[in-house]
């Protein structure tokens, strides 16, 4: 398992190596989408460090999903995807090997710029720093998630728009756990609960995404 898990994670990033304007789109996105809120609302200062974990986790949803729906449909269009599913290995291996490449590409870059949004919207550094662990936290789940509605809309037509409609109602604990706990921090309160709450949500599907995953592409490739 653990050979094939490598292999999968190396295979998809030297993949995305290669095309490294797919890898900045939702850098992009995340950056741009963030900074035209301040353009929109005002420059209020209080108003910009209230609304800014919301925005911030919003714009990372938003990011993350924009790449997503493509995570499998090379590999069912070459005929790879069918060769890593007869593996003798369980093709959860293989959905949490691509959701953690996905992750890696498209998340991690998220939590890099999101200290530098934060501090735009004029937080202080534990705020900052309560923000970028809320994201290393709560975007696994949101790449896992990606994941199980990539498989579950893979070969149909408007995939995109049906892995927002699935994913969605499911990101919105963590998306609400994420942006409460930076919200308690910035007002001076505890935020364990709501950090415990995203490990918890990051650990189910850690357990569950993967199997699902699994179970949706061997009925999108029959």
């Amino acid at each position: 398992m653990r050979h094939l898990f490598l292999a999968v994670l190396w295979r998809d990033l030297r993949l995305a190596a290669r095309r490294p304007s797919d890898a900045l789109l939702p850098l992009a996105f995340f950056a741009v989408a963030a900074s035209l809120f301040p353009l929109g609302i005002g420059p209020e200062p209080q108003t910009l460090r209230q609304i800014a974990p919301g925005i911030v986790w919003v714009g990372a949803l938003l990011a993350l999903m924009l790449s997503v729906h493509t995570l499998y449909a090379g590999d069912r269009a070459d005929g790879s995807l069918e060769q890593m599913l007869l593996a003798p290995q369980p093709a959860a291996c293989v959905a949490a090997a691509k959701a953690l490449a996905h992750w890696l590409v498209s998340g991690a870059p998220l939590i890099v710029a999101a200290p530098v949004l934060g501090l735009m919207f004029g937080l202080d550094a534990t705020t900052v720093a309560a923000l970028a662990a809320s994201l290393l936290l709560g975007t696994p789940s949101l790449s896992l998630l990606g994941g199980l509605g990539a498989a579950l809309t893979l070969g149909l037509r408007n995939a995109g728009m049906l892995i927002f409609l699935i994913v969605l109602p499911l990101a919105v604990p963590v998306l609400v756990f994420g942006s409460g706990a930076v919200a308690a921090v910035a007002a001076g309160e505890p935020a364990g609960g709501h950090f415990s709450l995203l490990g918890a949500l990051l650990i189910g599907s850690l357990l569950g995404a993967p199997v699902a995953t699994a179970a949706a592409l061997r009925i999108a490739t029959e």
